[in-house]
This record gives structure tokens, sequence and C-alpha cells, in this order.
């Protein structure tokens, strides 16, 4: 039996599983915990620890159809203001039970689009941020960018805010899919952008590039990666287009008769993927591609590449602390996430509290589980004496866990006693790996494809 003949019986082709950017994923969370729980767990971090902020703004001025993040469209800048007062006011309650001495590892500004607000409002995000978490030495500021909406004032005020990370959102390059994706951006507005930030000292950008879009082909995906490449990004994610029309009802205008198949999708992915290896690029974990020296790749090299949800990271803080609608937290206790919808996120934080509205708070047999899976996914091996080194929890117990998926997927893992590891030629299958140590039920249609 070939290697594709075994992955395509073992399900490669047909399942939808979780991404694992998270441990229980966020359908598993619920109203059980409450903003009560997350100033709980605010005060319980740590004086002079550092700590990771995300800041969602949720705005676009058109809504890509392909997309199925929560955001929302607006052709003017008055809801932008109102957000800002509600983030100013989110933050100032952070800052009253924040304890003592802590500092900024990372910030990252995602969305929606984060480049919708103008200059001032940039400087008074981040001016309100740094009052309440100073910046530590060495963090790191990152921003998603659309290249339609940047210009050279937005872009002196990132520089200004300490900007060092972009992150540039590129799907295909090819007209007919920008067209049928409701994402229209020309490669010279890319390079412009892309110029424009390195003129500024910005020393790292990141690229994104779907596979699986509607009339792709591997020639067409070939064409755009290789522009992609003429960029020299220090790291890119590809990621597989989740076609999901019953979760996001903009989909729907997406016609399913010009997506590829899912064999077609592997192809795809394959032929994306070896010109990344050509280039010099080195994989990181199930979808992303570093270049050397990039922190993904060292932190790849020393075993502490981390997963979280905006992916792969390097980012070493223990918390993380989403602001804005929909933001998710984690902490070492568990996540909390705000209300998804911004008039709820809104009302709540005009209310004078948080506006936490669900999450997860870990049981031991979520760490254990979490920690494995977060192993195989980052390092497509897990070792039960370093997860057990690094959660404090019984080295047995990560033995015994361990143990299962040989039995679950004979012949396919090298193991040995308290270790497994994912053999190169069988890594397409990792998440479908990784569901096997899910304690918790998986929908057959909460999720992307495999491939």
């Amino acid at each position: 039996m070939t290697v594709l003949s075994q992955l395509t019986a073992l399900g490669l082709f047909d399942a939808r599983v979780p991404r694992y950017t998270s441990y229980p994923t966020a359908p598993h969370f619920s109203g059980r915990v409450n903003a009560d729980d997350l100033c709980a767990w605010i005060g319980a971090v740590p004086e002079g620890a550092r700590i990771s902020l995300y800041v969602h703004i949720p705005f676009c001025r058109r809504l890509c159809w392909f997309c199925a993040c929560r955001t929302q469209g607006t052709a003017t800048g008055a809801p932008l203001a109102g957000y800002l007062d509600s983030l100013e006011a989110e933050l100032a309650l952070l800052g009253e039970i924040l304890p003592a001495g802590v500092t900024l590892s990372r910030l990252h500004l995602g969305g929606g689009t984060p480049t919708l607000l103008d200059p001032d409002q940039i400087r008074r995000l981040t001016g309100a941020i740094y009052a309440v978490v100073p910046r530590a030495p060495g963090s790191e500021v990152s921003v998603e960018i659309d290249p339609n909406e940047i210009g050279a004032p937005r872009l002196d005020a990132l520089a200004e805010a300490g900007l060092t990370r972009a992150s540039v959102g590129v799907q295909d390059f090819d007209p007919e899919i920008q067209e049928t994706i409701g994402r229209l951006q020309s490669y010279e507005a890319t390079l412009t952008a892309v110029d424009g930030l390195r003129a500024r000292g910005v020393a790292s950008l990141n690229a994104d590039i779907l596979y699986g879009l509607p009339h792709q082909t591997p020639a067409r995906i070939a064409d755009s990666v290789q522009k992609l490449l003429s960029l020299s990004p220090d790291r890119v994610a590809l990621f597989g287009y989740a076609h999901v029309p019953w979760m996001a009802r903009r989909q729907s205008v997406i016609p399913t008769d010009a997506l590829p198949t899912p064999q077609q999708r592997f192809e795809l992915f394959r032929t994306a993927r070896q010109l990344f290896l050509w280039d010099g690029y080195g994989e990181i974990g199930i979808d992303h591609f570093a270049r050397p020296g990039d922190g993904l790749d060292i932190a790849r090299r020393k075993g502490t590449l981390r997963r979280n949800f905006q992916g792969y990271t390097d980012d070493d803080a223990q918390v993380l602390i989403g602001l804005g609608a929909s933001a998710i937290s984690r902490f070492p206790q568990g996540y909390a996430q705000n209300a998804p919808a911004t008039s709820d996120y809104q009302a709540l934080v005009r209310d004078g509290g948080f506006a936490t509205a669900r999450g997860h708070a870990f049981s031991d047999e979520d760490r254990l589980r979490g920690a494995a899976i977060e192993a195989l996914m980052c390092d497509f091996a897990a070792d039960a004496t370093r997860l057990a080194r690094r959660t404090g929890l019984p080295e047995s117990r990560f033995a015994a866990l361990l143990a299962e998926l040989p039995r679950a997927f004979p012949g396919l893992l090298d193991h040995e006693a308290g270790r497994v590891r994912i053999p190169p030629d069988v890594r397409p299958l990792t998440r479908v790996i990784a569901r096997a140590l899910d304690a918790y039920a998986v929908s057959p249609t909460g999720h992307s494809l495999a491939v």
C-alpha cells in the first residue's frame, strides 16, 4: 500500500478536524466562565511578569467572501471611534487589577482590518495600551495589514508605535480567484505596502496565502507563490481555505463547483510547499514556513515552538490577554472569550465591567491532553518526560496517553516507551492523529478539512 493510499484510508481526504490552536477548542467553551473568573485570573498574574496582548479590530472596508472571521463592514470611520472608547474602557479595567510591574512581551493588532484606524487613532490606541502595560525590553509589536488600506501616514504612526513585525494577507494573486473570493488586491499594491514597511525599519514580514480556493490549479498557485517569494517574507502561513457557508453565510457567494476536490487541495498544498522549500524556507509545523534565523525557525530547532489562536508562535509569555469583541484570553487557569458581537461587547464595557461571555477552566486532564496535542502539532513528536517537566503533571499519565496513538494508527508512527514521533510522510495526518487524543466530541461539520 502506498503512503497516499494509507493517508486516504485513514481519512485524510474526508475528515473535518480542528486546527488545534487551543485545547479544548472554542466550540467547547461555555458560559460557566465569566467576568469574575477573568478578574481572578488577571489578579493572579505574578508581579513583574511579561504578558502578551491581542487587540481585535473587527471592522473592514469591505467583507471578503472567503473569510469566516467575525467582522463587519463599514464605509465610514464613525464605528471605529466608538469602538476605541470601549477598548480604552476595557484597558482601564485591566489596569485597575493587573499586578504591579507587569510588562508587555508581545502586542498584536488583529482583525478585521486594524489598518482602518487612522494615524491619530493608532497613536491613541497604542498610547493607551502602553500606559497600562509598558513595553518590556525586546518586546515585539505586530499588526495585520491590508495593502489596500495602508499609506504613508498610517505606516508612520505604526512605526512610531514601535512596529517590529507586519503580517500581510495575500490569499492569492490570480485576478479570477480574487474576483471569485471578493478580495481584489494587486501585486503592485502589496509591493508598495511591503516597501513602505521596510523603509520604516520594520525588520520582519509575515505573509498569508491560501490553498483550496475556487479555480485554483497547481500552475496558478505556483505563480502566486513565486510572486510572494519575490517580496522575501521572513515567514509564511500556507492555510487551507475552509469552506463553511453554514457557519459563515458570506461564503455562500462562492460557487462550490469551482472548489478543488480534497485530493486536488492536497496537490495544491504540495506544490506550494515545494516552492517554499526550494527557496530555502524551513517547515514550521503543519502549515508555516520560515527563513533560517527567523524566530519561528529558532523556536522549532530549540523545541520551544508554541501554538495559539494566531497559529505558530515563539512567544513564551504564559498569559495572553485578548481585548475587543470576540477576543480570547489564555491564562494558566483557562480561556476567557469576550462577547462576539461588537454591540454586545460595547454594551457590557459601557456598563462598567469586562465583556467576558464564555470560556473554559482547565482540568488536569485538559492540561495533559492539551500539552500532548500541542507537542504533536509543533514538533511532530511528544515525549512524556519533557511534557511532565513542562507541565508538572505525572510522567506516567503522559506515557499512558501517548501509548494510545500507536494502537490507533498501527504501523504509521515511530514509538517507544513514553515517546511518539510522526514520520515525515505521515505528517499530513497530524491533525487527524491529534484528534485521537481529544476527549471532547468533534463535530463532523464544525471544522475544516484535514487537508
